[in-house]
């Protein structure tokens, strides 16, 4: 195991860039930061070439000329040093100078020629033949520039601080006289952590015992005391009366000191001064009043880097701290905390004891089978906080939408956020090879996920304001739970009555007594959200944000900042609007009103024209909703996505009323959703032309249901059965419906085994008072077996495709591998399931001591699998979305883009689905899995491995083509 990586107060060391090979250098110790004899540089400059002093450089030409000889002798050029390694501050130019005492005449290598992406999905969008220039925005170089200072500021602060929605209500004498006891409490537990933060240093700092230097001391010193102070403080303020868990406190403090070293890093390598430099040039390709130019984001900055030359580079590898190391400093820090922050026993009632006791306790608690630990705060912190009703919230500055367009991304490294470490691919605690992965894939090969991420994150958002008002009026007014927005604590039932010894409590008195603190947990939880959502919201209400996006292992992709987005709930998406306006156009207006329907939840099994038909029958009542939302009839409050319908309602109503509707610039998402996507691209692989019927991939009159056409199958089996006398068939009659059969058709795409179905038809029967309780577990055994025969008979490629990509995944893992594969687009992905230990005590997770989770590797593969082929597709799709010009993002299968442009985004996702679907996706993963290193068959298991994956499913005779309606 090798040491930590010891942070110095000066700056970070160099780190290596990809595909660089090691440099063994002999030089001695002390020459380079006190490295010693032997060290291996991952694709840094010598040090002698960056060290030296200035002046000495003339009498060391023997020395450099030495430098250079080796690395001849070793394989290396000259060249190689600026072109695979990395440099900070002014290093490139020191090696320069250095290079040219020894050879003067020399010259810098020229910039790589770009690389194209030769994937076939995507000859047509690569072509330089027909490139068109990037859409612009509605901003000028000035306005955008203006914009990334004011996102610069809120990332060099790491936090901001706004007013919370609540701040509205009138401020009472109690919360008055909490406030400024909260004040003097928080000034003396200020001065009391700093104590105990300088105490621990001191004593760290004489550990001079044979088990080395005290490993968390120079991670104390990284940053200014105070600094370490305002975190801890910052935990105190937002922690839930009902307590966090250990290990997410501890995360989370661990991980806001690694925030604020990775920026002062930036700030020091002189990072930052280049990314201004670059983003300043930038947003030319973005302003309406400069040249329009046929370059992609990540193209455009490539090119200005490459241009800019000297100083540090931008694509500097972070330094990232293992994972235990972070859970070991916010452990340290959190101790500090409990043993430091006190309250005086009597501070709410001055007749007790004046006494000190602990602010925070630490307790135990069970969750499912785990005992985990639990930081909870005194119910004396609580109460104050409670009375004291603070206005302020707190957040990190990546937790907020960007002011400004993101930085591009241009490598798994490097984009999103100005300053804010952010990764491209979120992964679990610990867990290290994806990033491996996209390390040692080459750099063209990630083009296509890097240039769609940079397309979803370059829309530009603003808030519906009037919306936004009446759920902010409705909250503050004791919520509505029917409307989905969270009442207060104030409003949670009263506790049931307990005798006053907790021993002398019956049975039934303590389920209630759970049942209670349960409900006011999920009440306090619920409630905390949706005030972070609208009070961030309501901070950006007169602005223009941007939601810069990666993804997870499987490439489904997310906006980064966690708490409001477009991927929320109702609520979220219904306050939401494109900052660009477009006009309606012709059929605008009519995909609005067909829109509204489908957020009702009505009209699902009829053809559009119906449901645009519908719409014009109830105007009365979408009019009334938009004029009188709260005083009126109210009919937007009985759909099924409420919020949603009323922004729907009120668009509708100012489009309709304008003077010329076509010309009426909206600003309003239009949505259109997936039907059971999981099973669609199942029938497209299998090539299963019934199941393509059931699933809307073949032309139809109107749209195909595929759970009431299951629900109908088993209906016949059920006939059939009852007529040959099974009696639980004849039970049955009457209690099959679309409803009972959803959820298992479902997941079935998702793997769910013939246990889970039963589980859950179990669960829907017991929905219906009129069943019989006692034929439960006996109809939904009946009725899971006859889900699974009318899916295959109707997929019937499906279960094959299934059964081969689980009995694959099963003998790979059982070989001792992780199964890996290769998306159409080129992502590289390995599913991140171990066997887990019951106690983890390395610092540094290594990957070849741990062995493959074979049953979660086997059951997990199908759906993953699935799972990276519809974020392909949506890639594909906003991809040529943006060759049209149009606005498109995604929430996972759910597209969205204005009205204008729907009939054009659907176009195109039909004709990228079956431009995926026209790929040899099997046969290629097959080819992937066969070539894999330590693949070849010596022993028997082998053999069979290998035949298992050569063995791909035979699929039906419809083709690609008939698969586009």
């Amino acid at each position: 195991m090798g040491r930590i990586p010891l942070p110095r107060p000066v700056r970070a060391f160099p780190t290596s860039v990809r595909g660089c090979t090691h440099l063994q250098l002999p030089w001695h110790e002390g020459w380079y930061r006190g490295r010693p004899l032997g060290t291996t540089w991952h694709g840094e400059a010598p040090p002698v070439l960056l060290e030296w002093p200035g002046a000495m450089l003339s009498l060391s030409y023997l020395l450099l000329f030495r430098c250079i000889q080796q690395l001849k002798n070793d394989g290396f050029h000259v060249d190689e040093l600026f072109q695979k390694c990395l440099f900070e501050e002014d290093e490139k130019e020191k090696v320069l100078r250095a290079i040219r005492i020894v050879q003067p005449n020399y010259q810098l290598p020229p910039p790589p020629s770009p690389q194209t992406c030769k994937s076939s999905l995507l000859r047509d969008f690569y072509s330089k033949e027909k490139m068109v220039s990037y859409p612009k925005l509605d901003f000028s170089v000035q306005e955008l520039q203006e914009r990334f200072q004011q996102q610069l500021e809120m990332e060099l602060n790491n936090t901001i601080t706004i007013e919370s929605v609540e701040s509205t209500k009138p401020l009472t004498p109690q919360a008055i006289k909490a406030r400024k006891l909260l004040a003097t409490l928080r000034s003396r537990w200020h001065d009391s952590i700093l104590q105990a933060l300088k105490k621990s240093k001191h004593s760290m700092s004489k550990l001079k015992t044979a088990s080395g230097y005290n490993i968390l001391y120079p991670y104390l010193c990284l940053l200014p005391d105070e600094e370490y102070v305002s975190i801890m403080l910052q935990i105190l303020n937002t922690l839930s009366p009902q307590g966090e868990s250990l290990a997410v406190l501890a995360r989370e403090l661990g991980l806001k000191v690694y925030n604020r070293y990775i920026t002062q890093r930036k700030l020091r390598s002189r990072q930052l001064e280049k990314v201004q430099e670059v983003y300043e040039d930038y947003i030319h390709l973005l302003a309406k009043d400069s040249q329009p130019d046929e370059y992609l984001p990540r193209e455009y900055w490539e090119k200005l880097v490459a241009e800019a030359g000297f100083g540090p580079s931008l694509n500097l590898k972070d330094c990232s701290w293992p994972y235990m190391l972070i859970m070991r400093l916010g452990m340290h820090m959190l101790e500090l905390l409990v043993h430091a922050v006190k309250v005086p026993r009597n501070a709410l009632n001055p007749h007790l004891e004046h006494k000190l006791i602990p602010v925070l306790y630490h307790i135990y608690s069970f969750r499912s089978s785990w005992q985990v630990g639990l930081i909870k705060p005194h119910p004396i912190f609580s109460q104050i906080v409670s009375e004291a009703a603070e206005t302020l919230l707190t957040f990190n500055s990546s937790a907020m939408p960007m002011l400004c367009p993101p930085v591009p991304w241009t490598s798994p490294h490097f984009g999103a956020f100005v300053l804010n470490d952010t990764k491209l691919m979120r992964f679990v605690d610990g867990a290290i090879q994806h990033q491996l992965l996209l390390e040692q894939c080459p750099a063209v090969n990630l083009h296509p996920v890097l240039d769609a991420l940079n397309q979803l994150g370059n829309c530009a958002w603003k808030i519906n304001q009037p919306v936004l008002d009446i759920i902010i009026s409705i909250f503050n007014d004791k919520g509505n739970e029917k409307l989905d927005i969270p009442p207060p604590i104030s409003e949670a039932p009263r506790p049931p009555a307990t005798p006053s010894n907790s021993s002398t409590m019956s049975k039934s008195q303590k389920h209630e007594l759970l049942l209670y603190k349960k409900k006011t947990a999920e009440m306090h939880s619920l409630r905390m959200d949706a005030l972070y959502k609208l009070s961030i919201a309501n901070y950006v209400r007169d602005k223009v944000f941007w939601f810069p996006h990666n993804m997870d292992f499987r490439g489904r992709t997310y906006p980064c900042p966690p708490y409001f987005n477009h991927l929320g709930n109702d609520v979220t998406r219904a306050i939401l609007l494109f900052a660009e306006g477009k006009p309606l156009g012709p059929k605008g207006l009519d995909w609005l009103k067909i829109h509204l329907i489908n957020l009702t939840g009505l009209k699902k099994k009829n053809a559009l024209q119906e449901r645009l038909e519908y719409a014009n029958e109830i105007m009365e009542e979408i009019l009334d909703s938009a004029d009188h939302p709260l005083t009126g009839r109210k009919w937007w409050m009985n759909t099924d996505e409420p919020w949603q319908a009323l922004a729907c309602c009120m668009e509708i109503a100012k489009a309709s009323r304008s003077p010329d509707p076509a010309a009426y610039i909206s600003h309003f998402p239009v949505h259109q959703d997936g039907s059971c996507n999981g099973l669609q691209h199942y029938a497209a692989l299998g090539r299963d032309l019934i199941g393509a019927v059931s699933v809307n991939l073949m032309p139809c009159d109107v749209p195909q249901d595929v759970y009431s056409a299951v629900a109908q199958q088993v209906e016949e089996f059920r006939k059939k059965d009852a007529e040959q006398g099974v009696k639980i068939a004849q039970v049955l009659q009457g209690f099959i419906s679309r409803k009972v059969v959803k959820q298992t058709v479902m997941t079935v795409v998702y793997g769910v085994t013939r246990y889970g179905g039963r589980l859950q038809m179990e669960k829907r029967l017991k929905e219906i008072d009129e069943f019989p309780e006692e034929y439960l577990w006996e109809a939904s055994h009946y009725l899971v077996k006859q889900v699974f025969s009318g899916i295959k008979e109707m997929f019937s490629a499906t279960r094959d495709i299934q059964n081969w990509l689980t009995e694959s995944a099963k003998l790979i893992a059982q070989s001792g591998q992780t199964v890996e594969w290769v998306t159409p687009l080129g992502l590289p992905i390995v599913q991140p399931y171990y066997r887990s230990k019951s106690t983890v005590l390395l610092l540094f997770p290594t990957l070849c001591c741990r062995k493959p989770d074979t049953v979660k590797q086997k059951n997990a593969f199908p759906p993953n699998f699935i799972h990276s082929l519809d974020s392909t597709h949506m890639m594909l799709t906003a991809l040529h979305c943006l060759r049209q010009g149009m606005t498109f993002v995604s929430v996972h299968d759910c597209y969205w883009t204005h009205a204008l442009t729907v009939d054009i985004m659907n176009q195109i996702c039909r004709q990228q689905f079956v431009a995926l679907h026209s790929e040899k996706i099997l046969q290629d993963l097959s080819n992937f899995m066969l070539e894999k290193p330590g693949s070849e068959a010596r022993a028997p298991w082998q053999k069979k491995l290998m035949e298992q994956l050569s063995n791909v499913p035979k699929t039906g005779r419809s083709t690609g083509q008939e698969l586009q309606s």
